[in-house]
Parts: C-alpha cells; sequence; structure tokens
C-alpha cells in the first residue's frame, strides 16, 4: 500500500442504479422482511431445541427487558406505539397462560403467534429503506456543501465559495487497494469492516464508497443516531439498517444476524464496524464484536450449500481504518472508558453529538481547518482470512490458491457445524485486527501525544494510570529539546515499522522533525476547548488536559513503541 493518496475520478462499476443491489432489496423490502422473518424465527426455535418450555421462558424474557429498557432507557426515536405494543404481548402470554384447556400443540402454535409477532417487528424496525432519488440528493449535497466550505477556508476573497480548487479528496485522502476493491466488488460480495472513532465515520465511509464508484453498500448504524435529524437523514439515504444495542434479548440478537446474513447472500455489499461501537479509548480496536461478523461467514457457507462455487457467491472482507488527528467526542469518549475501567473514579460526560445544531457547527469548523482525514483501504480476504487475488481466488501464507469451500465440507459435503464457524469467526476477527495495525496510518498528532505522554508517565513511574491522569496540569512540562529528541527516536522505530510493513505514515512524516512537531501540535486535539498539548512561550510542552492526552497517546498502542521510554 502506498502512503501517497490517490486523487481521481472514479467511473461507476455499475452505472445502471437498477443493477444495484441495494434497490434490488428495496424493490423487494415487503419480501425480504417476510423472508427474514421466516429465518429468524426458525433459527430462535432452533436455538431453544424446540422446547415449549424453553420458548416459553425466552418470550417472558424478552418482554422483561422490553419493559425495563422502555421504563429506564427511552429513546426519541421508539415508536409511540411501543407501551401499547409490549402491553398486547404480554396480554397474549397471559391469555395462554390462564387458559388450562389449551393442548400442548395449541400452546405451541399460540407461543409461535407471540414469536412471530415480535420477530416481524423486529425486522421492520431493522431493515434500512433505501430510495435512490434521496441517496443522490444527499451524495450532491455532502459533496457540495462539504467542497464550498473547504474552498471558502483555503481559497481567499469574494469567488472562494464558487471555487473549485479544493476538491473533498484533498481533505478526505483516501489510500490503499482501491482498484482491487473496485475489481471484486463486480465479482463478489464485500464485507467492508472499518475502525470506529466518531460518529461522523458513517457519513464518511459512505462519501468513500460513492468517490470509489461502487454502488451504495447496507450497513447497521446504531438507532440512537436516527435520534438527531440530519444523521436520520443520512442514515436512511444512505441504506442503513438500525441496530438498537439496548436490545440484547437472544430473539433480538438472533433476528439482526439473521437480516444481515440474508442481504449479504443477496449480494448486498455490506458494511459494518466491528468494535461494535465507538472506541472509547481511542486505541485501534483490539477485542471485535463477532456476531455481525458470523453472518458474513454463515453466508458463504449457505452459498457453497447452494452451490454457488464460483467467484459470484465469494465474500470479501475488506479491513478500512480511519485516520484523524482528532475527534470531536474525545473528551466524552474517554470520560466513559475511564468511568468503565477506573469505576468510582471517574464519571459519565454528555456527548457532544446530540443536536443537530452542534453536528452542523462541528462540520464548519471542520472543514475550514487545515486538519486531514485519510481512509486506508486494506488487501481482501476471504472469510478464513487469507489474502485474494484480482480474481478473487484466496491464497494461502505461501501464495498458493487454496479452496475456501473446503473449509466448509466434511465427508466431501458442505455441512453446517456451528461451534466449527464459531471458531473460524473468532480467527476471521483476530486477522481483521492484525490488518487494523498493518494499515493505520500514522500522524504527526498521534507521535507527539503519543512521546508526550510517555515522557510524562517516565517522569512520574510511581504513579499508577489515574493517579497519573490526575496530576495537575500546571505542574506538567517538558523541556522543548527533550520532547524532540524523543519524538525523533519514535518517529525513527516508526519508520522502521513502515519498512517492516507493519504500519503506514502519513506524508507529513516526512518533514524535518521540527515541522512534523510543530504540525502534530497545530492538529491535535485542534478542536477542543482544552487542548492535549501546547508549546509555551518559554520553549516547554505542556498540556491543558491529561485525559484528552492519554485518549490521542492510546491511538499508537499495540506496536511496543513504548518500550522506547524504558530506562
Amino acid at each position: 500500500m502506498t502512503d501517497d493518496y490517490i486523487k481521481r475520478a472514479y467511473a461507476p462499476i455499475l452505472p445502471r442504479k437498477d443493477e444495484w443491489p441495494v434497490v434490488k432489496l428495496a424493490k423487494d423490502r415487503k419480501a425480504f422482511i417476510k423472508q427474514v422473518t421466516d429465518a429468524s424465527v426458525a433459527r430462535i426455535l432452533e436455538s431453544t431445541g424446540n422446547q415449549l418450555h424453553l420458548l416459553k421462558e425466552e418470550l417472558e424474557t424478552v418482554l422483561y427487558r422490553e419493559r425495563m429498557r422502555l421504563k429506564q432507557n427511552p429513546w426519541l426515536v421508539d415508536p409511540d406505539d411501543e407501551p401499547l405494543f409490549w402491553a398486547k404481548i404480554k396480554t397474549s402470554l397471559l391469555a395462554v397462560e390462564i387458559e388450562h384447556q389449551l393442548s400442548v400443540e395449541e400452546k405451541r402454535t399460540a407461543y409461535l403467534e407471540i414469536l412471530e409477532t415480535i420477530v416481524r417487528r423486529y425486522v421492520e424496525e431493522i431493515a434500512g429503506n433505501f430510495k435512490h432519488a434521496h441517496y443522490k440528493m444527499t451524495r450532491s449535497l455532502a459533496t457540495f456543501g462539504f467542497s464550498r466550505l473547504l474552498n471558502a477556508a483555503r481559497v481567499k476573497g469574494v469567488k472562494s465559495f464558487f471555487s473549485n480548487q479544493y476538491s473533498l479528496q484533498d481533505k478526505i485522502q483516501i489510500i490503499g487497494e482501491t482498484d482491487q476493491l473496485r475489481d471484486l466488488a463486480s465479482k463478489g460480495t464485500i464485507v467492508m469492516v472499518p475502525t470506529h472513532f466518531s460518529n461522523l465515520d458513517s457519513i464518511l465511509i459512505g462519501w468513500t464508497i460513492s468517490t470509489l464508484g461502487l454502488p451504495p453498500f447496507i450497513y447497521g448504524a446504531g438507532l440512537n443516531l436516527f435520534n438527531i435529524q440530519i444523521f436520520a437523514y443520512f442514515m436512511d439515504a444512505l441504506g442503513a439498517y438500525k441496530v438498537d444495542r439496548r436490545k440484547k434479548n437472544l430473539v433480538y440478537v438472533e433476528t439482526l444476524k439473521t437480516y444481515s446474513c440474508e442481504a449479504i447472500q443477496f449480494g448486498c455489499h455490506s458494511l459494518f464496524f466491528p468494535g461494535g461501537t465507538r472506541s472509547r479509548s481511542g486505541n485501534i480496536e483490539s477485542k471485535l464484536k463477532l456476531g455481525l461478523l458470523s453472518t458474513a461467514v454463515e453466508a458463504q457457507r449457505i452459498n457453497f450449500q447452494n452451490d454457488i462455487p464460483d467467484v459470484s457467491g465469494k465474500i470479501f472482507i475488506v479491513p478500512v481504518t480511519i485516520n484523524y488527528h482528532f475527534v470531536l467526542e474525545a473528551p466524552s469518549l474517554i470520560h466513559e472508558h475511564l468511568n468503565l475501567t477506573g469505576q468510582e473514579r471517574y464519571y459519565k460526560e454528555s456527548d457532544e453529538f446530540s443536536t443537530s445544531y452542534k453536528i452542523s457547527k462541528f462540520l464548519v469548523k471542520f472543514f475550514t481547518k487545515g486538519s486531514d482525514i485519510s481512509v486506508s483501504i486494506g488487501k481482501a480476504m476471504d472469510i478464513m482470512g487469507n489474502y485474494v487475488d484480482a480474481e478473487g481466488r484466496s491464497l494461502d501464507k505461501h501464495g498458493r490458491v487454496v479452496e475456501c469451500r473446503d473449509y466448509f465440507v466434511s465427508n466431501g459435503q458442505v455441512t453446517v457445524d456451528t461451534q466449527r464457524e464459531e471458531e473460524y469467526t473468532k480467527a476471521l476477527g483476530e486477522r481483521i485486527v492484525e490488518e487494523f495495525h498493518k494499515i493505520n496510518r500514522v500522524f504527526s498528532s498521534h507521535l507527539v501525544a503519543f512521546t508526550a505522554f510517555n515522557l510524562i508517565k517516565r517522569a512520574n513511574r510511581k504513579l499508577d494510570l489515574f493517579s497519573l491522569l490526575k496530576l495537575p496540569e500546571e505542574d506538567i512540562s517538558i523541556p522543548y529539546e527533550d520532547f524532540r529528541e524523543s519524538c525523533e527516536r519514535v518517529l525513527n522505530r516508526v519508520r522502521q515499522l513502515k519498512g517492516e510493513g507493519k504500519l503506514h505514515m502519513a506524508p507529513h512524516l516526512n518533514e524535518d522533525i521540527d515541522r512534523i512537531i510543530q504540525h502534530g501540535l497545530e492538529n491535535v486535539g485542534m478542536y477542543h476547548a482544552k487542548r492535549p498539548l501546547v508549546r509555551s512561550n518559554s520553549n516547554e510542552i505542556l498540556t491543558e488536559d491529561m485525559n484528552l492526552l492519554y485518549y490521542y497517546h492510546n491511538r499508537l498502542l499495540g506496536y511496543e513503541l513504548e518500550k522506547l521510554f524504558k530506562g
């Protein structure tokens, strides 16, 4: 993967919208919802071993948890009839319970009807509602609006608002295996798995997919984002299906997984954040949520069962890292992380992305600042984590072609083996984490934050993390020369790791060290009221917020760079 970003116009790989899988799915929405409902019910019955008492217990658990959710954690986006719906479910369950004359088979039928009612409601909520006209308008508005803001900031004079001198591809730099991604998207089905740091990621990835000339992907977006009008519009237009992380009951989880699995089999390119939610600590995800990832493995096995052994039935996993100099939500995310790990020693703060006004204000600030974003597209893999070639063939570690189908064969037949597929999913998750670190693109802001935090840590060896974070900011200072020397040491190791193919670097890290440091200090946490790092008039490096410094430092964990500060 080259570190230079790719700036060119990409022709659509499917020029006619009628050919887009997501459009075909939208046209068949009603039939697809029934298909997902039937398949989900079958899976849930299987998981209860078709035992009546277990099905009854599961339905009671769903009812209890949903009523608790409505009481303890309601959202604006929740339908108005939610309390009424669950009251009816309660009445239906009680009716079966008190009717003593019902036979076992009649009870089974009644419970099955209740299950189907719940599942159908879940599927209706989850299902995306892609509309091509909305998609086209959203894409045009986003590109036009962001480009205008970008040029207004960088081109001086009255004509700046109408200038096209700078494009979004200057601001949002796409690097990596773009041609391979386009080739494989026209042959099989792509499952894109990006890192997740900000609520902006969904819009950013949507724009990247469109820029690369790919048809729209379906993807799971947190239902909480639909609380915010501006996001709700974008999500609906970009083909999002809704994921409600409050619902952890088996019926909902199985329904969500079935939706994803059926959509992948339908041929829809899919996207989900395997970390499950935004990284609270600022780290690249190291432990992935395997639920939705397992649906790609299952869909691949079903394609083989359905005798689609050629590349059209192949599912390709494409890791993507999103690289920011700063994350708007960093203060609340790191407080939440510290609250979870330090328990009562920290408290949770509100989210900066709570209103459309705040997001709009942030977008204006972001596009009128000089800071860049990069989106790194990794090498495509099969569901076993093997790299694939230009034709979509799986390659082992020695570059030899291997048959993906063979991983699912037992006694000459493709068979269902849940335990085996769980192991495959776990191994795929580990491979994705490896690739995240390889395609991660180090920025100057990551470098200066990592170096400063480790110097402060070394100067206070006896303190644990929470004591370190509570140090008064006015007592922390690093002489510039010490900081410069340490930055150079970290940078040399980063360059070494780049040479070994273990990470990537932004081109600005090829400047001289003083310019790199200046660039890093200007960009790290540039939007925050309290800056993680500043250079004082007396030539010292200071921090205004240790928690933020810790957050931005965490981006370079996983490369053992902290060993440079031992001794």
